[in-house]
């Protein structure tokens, strides 16, 4: 009987894992694997340019990509993970129940923001957490010419300074200029809990954010936190109220509920705890990758983020080892020693570090150039041919 590798998700992580597997079966053709694939979509959604704007066009079709490859694509969702029959309950693109068996599941399944901590979250504040919110947030924006001239029509709240946050915050000055006017009088606020603006970054890179803050006009609330979010704005656990038409949401990043399905230890985010090789502890036929995997980078205490860069290089680890394990080859443990970021602060530019300390390399335009060639080229699938995209499916190839 053939093996099944089966892989719950499309994103970043999914996609790499994909491939990763599919080269090394491809390298041992000898032996019978077959690579499934189960998501919403067979695409990949750009998630680190959703708080751009245009945001529908931010996405790249797989199927070419997956045909080309010998992958299989199943259009669906994952309901349950079922470990003691190696199977998973899934609903087709028709809402039929199915189940899948597999030999080896590598999940990447990605995360969510979560949205329960705070009363009226819910109900009045938008994300960018999703393709389809982050469209609802910039139709949101849009509409704001036809609404009434106020304060609070041309003011915007971000709940959240941490990158997605500060990214949206300092791309908003240029949206909202270009939808109300060059005279419109806006106020971008973001909220902090930390002492200082950017509190959980190193201090150079602090210092470049509270610069391009205050040139863009930006406005940081330092210890402050969110008591809820109403239809009016928002109100501060300290009594302040600022009104707001738009509350947009950036902080609590959760794994994928099914992560609670698997008995294993988890972090406070929700991920599974994982082995060098990525298998979840205490399961060798479970992987988990991306957003979803709680994996040291290396040996100085550093784990992988939720991140792109993270979960590309995860994803590439985690489908090579699974392959392995069905083909009786090594596997690679999972290593990235190099940390980088490249921080979009809208028209001031951009900041680009190295290392977990941040050390600043690159501000304002020519980090503006690396940003835009990273997130327009290099986090992009590659093209659908078999022989190029093996090659940068394998771990060990050069990544950033």
């Amino acid at each position: 009987m053939r093996k099944q590798i089966l892989i719950v998700g499309a994103g970043f992580s999914g996609m790499w894992a994909a491939l990763s597997a599919a080269r090394l079966a491809d390298k041992n053709a000898g032996q019978a694997v077959d690579i499934t694939v189960i998501a919403p979509q067979p695409e990949l959604r750009v998630r680190p340019r959703f708080y751009e704007n245009a945001v529908r066009t931010l996405v790249a079709p797989l199927q070419p990509l997956f045909d080309a490859t010998g992958i299989q694509f199943l259009r669906g969702t994952v309901s349950k993970i079922l470990p003691a029959s190696r199977e998973v309950s899934w609903t087709d693109a028709d809402g039929e129940t199915r189940l899948h068996r597999y030999d080896r599941l590598v999940l990447a399944s990605g995360s969510r923001i979560d949205r329960s901590q705070i009363a009226g979250v819910d109900n009045y504040a938008f994300d960018l957490d999703q393709l389809e919110s982050a469209d609802v947030l910039e139709q949101h924006l849009k509409s704001l010419a036809q609404r009434p001239e106020s304060a609070a029509r041309n003011t915007v709240v971000v709940c959240g300074g941490g990158f997605t946050g500060i990214e949206i915050a300092t791309e908003l000055p240029g949206r909202l200029r270009d939808i109300l006017g060059e005279n419109a009088q806006t106020r971008i606020v973001i909220i902090e809990r930390g002492p200082q603006p950017g509190a959980r970054f190193g201090e150079e890179l602090r210092q470049v954010i509270a610069q391009a803050s205050a040139e863009l006009g930006v406005e940081w609330l330092i210890n402050a936190e969110v008591a809820t979010v109403n239809a009016d704005g928002v109100m501060l656990k300290d009594g302040t109220t600022i009104a707001a038409q738009t509350v947009i949401w950036t902080a609590g990043m959760q794994a994928n509920d099914l992560t609670k399905q698997i008995d294993a230890p988890r972090d406070r985010q929700g991920r599974l705890h994982v082995n060098a090789d990525l298998q979840v502890v205490g399961f060798e036929d479970i992987y988990a990758t991306g957003d979803v995997a709680y994996a040291a980078t290396d040996d100085k205490g550093n784990y992988a983020l939720m991140s792109c860069q993270h979960a590309i290089l995860l994803g590439k680890f985690a489908g090579n080892n699974a392959a392995a394990s069905l083909l009786d080859v090594a596997p690679l443990p999972y290593r990235q020693e190099n940390y980088v970021t490249c921080l979009d602060l809208g028209a001031w530019g951009a900041v680009y570090t190295e290392g977990w300390d941040q050390q600043v390399k690159l501000t304002r335009a020519e980090a503006k150039k690396l940003k835009l060639s990273i997130v327009s080229e290099l986090i992009y699938p590659p093209e659908a041919n078999k022989t190029a995209a093996f090659k940068i499916a394998d771990p060990l190839a050069p990544f950033v």
